[in-house]
């Protein structure tokens, strides 16, 4: 994975393996939200 701080609080998330791929973009709360997420373990797979 690959992560760019655009600015203005703008993150964007693409595959590394996959540059032409397709983008998640979030805005810093739900940047903040999603990594929070992954760090107390809310997003792991069963």
């Amino acid at each position: 994975m690959e992560v760019a701080f655009l600015g203005e609080g703008r993150v964007a998330l693409r595959d590394s393996k996959d540059p032409e791929g397709p983008v998640l973009r979030f805005t810093r709360g739900e940047w903040s939200a999603f990594v929070d997420g992954v760090a107390g373990g809310e997003l792991r797979t069963p």
